[in-house]
């Protein structure tokens, strides 16, 4: 009886079989999709970088400051909610360029619970007029208060103007920035605060 040759699998001299192209193949594509995921899933967990900031953790001092319209506020009555607080002043070139920001931050974010105090470094009583003008120039509708004194400028240890401080729900200032502020810079700390608030915190209850 003649002995029937078996079959071999086609393979290219010196090459691989077609068997073994196609199990390489889908090897390589197999890992292309796992790769897709793992950078999917993982760029919906990432969150983006907090912008340049000093970070602290200490409570806010407790300051009451008469507003444009004499009415006195509290930082002590916003506990709860996230507080910009922007030290300004009419004459300071960067406050103006980054006023736009803090009225749009303000009005996308204050019903989501970030209160935004702009505190003017106000000189002497005839400057309400000036500071008014501002106000009305840029359209500011978050409050406006005056630090007739220079109590509050103590109080918080601000450097050169603009210098904002960021205060969490439990009123403890954690961030602090010495310059101009951009939307988005405040809406990522904001975001951020929110955030944190929702975890237990180690520090001491400000206001």
């Amino acid at each position: 009886m003649n002995d029937v040759p078996s079959v071999q699998p086609t393979r290219r001299p010196g090459g691989l079989s077609q068997r073994e192209i196609l199990a390489t193949l889908g090897g390589i594509l197999a890992g292309l999709v796992l790769i897709g995921i793992v950078y999917v899933v993982s760029g919906r967990n990432s969150t983006p970088p907090l912008p340049p900031l000093a970070e602290v953790n200490r409570p806010a001092p407790q300051i009451a400051l008469p507003g444009l319209d004499g009415q006195m506020l509290r930082l002590e009555d916003y506990r709860g909610r996230v507080v910009l607080v922007n030290f300004w002043a009419t004459w300071c070139e960067p406050c103006k360029l980054e006023t736009p920001a803090l009225q749009e931050a303000h009005r996308q974010l204050e019903a989501q619970g970030l209160t935004i105090i702009g505190i003017n470094l106000r000189k002497q009583e005839s400057d309400d007029v000036v500071i008014r003008a501002f106000v009305d120039t840029y359209g500011v509708t978050y409050p406006v208060v005056l630090d007739v004194d220079g109590e509050a400028a103590r109080q918080f240890q601000i450097s050169p103007i603009p210098t904002s401080y960021f205060i969490d729900p439990a009123g403890n200032i954690r961030y602090v920035r010495v310059g101009e502020l951009t939307l988005d810079e405040v809406a990522l700390v904001f975001q951020s605060l929110q955030q944190q608030s929702t975890q237990p915190q180690g520090s001491v209850d400000g206001y």
